[in-house]
């Protein structure tokens, strides 16, 4: 499935995701909003990708996993309040840890676990699982966020139903044996023989089809 474009917030550009790492390394609006920072907290460039889904954002070194474990899951995840871990260097801090397997809590700082340059993963749901790819990409001296941030975010990628036609809805009874061929235009879904109780929206998140997920 072919990667979208989506959005610098910075500069408002149309980027590729391939080369949204390269162009905010050079975009010379991020460099002077940046250079406007005071505070003195060091701020972390994080990316998060699944297929053709993927998301920059940056985030205060103070600010703690499970804080960004809460961003993805309005992003991209929630939706019937399941579990979830990051795996970093080995070790896995979880929402709901179990030290008798070794978890660790989120409750830690980002500070303590990351720096630039390490890959981390991240998993929602351990039945019908999402799985996310995360990287802290850079570490810059800057004001203190209220929040975290969103620095580039990919544009809704084209997705089709097998008429050709964009498709709208994804059958979740489906998407186990057929995968994205489960994916209907407006027409294919009137005419589809599964319940309507299966059919769920086409959304831009990488859990779209999954559990009850609707993206809103």
């Amino acid at each position: 499935m072919k990667i979208p474009k989506g959005k610098c917030n910075y500069c408002l550009e149309e980027i590729s995701g391939r080369s949204m790492t390269k162009h905010l390394a050079s975009c010379k609006e991020k460099k002077n909003s940046n250079d406007q920072e005071k505070g003195g907290e060091e701020i972390f460039l994080m990316k998060a990708k699944a297929g053709p889904f993927w998301v920059y954002f940056d985030a205060n070194s103070s600010s703690t996993l499970k804080d960004v474990d809460g961003f993805l899951r309005d992003l991209w995840l929630e939706c019937c309040g399941h579990l979830s871990l990051f795996k970093i260097n080995n070790i896995r801090y979880a929402y709901d840890p179990m030290p008798e397997f070794g978890d660790e809590s989120m409750d830690i700082q980002l500070k303590e676990v990351l720096n630039e340059g390490i890959k981390f993963s991240h998993e929602y749901d351990f039945g019908t699982t999402t799985y996310l790819e995360l990287e802290c990409i850079s570490k810059r001296n800057g004001g203190k966020l209220k929040d975290i941030e969103i620095i580039g975010k990919n544009n809704m990628p084209d997705l089709r139903c097998v008429c050709g036609k964009s498709a709208k809805e994804i059958c979740s009874e489906c998407l186990w044996e057929k995968g994205l061929k489960a994916m209907l235009c407006e027409d294919c879904a009137k005419k589809h023989e599964c319940d309507e109780e299966f059919l769920l929206p086409v959304v831009n998140s990488p859990r779209f089809g999954v559990c009850s997920y609707t993206g809103e």
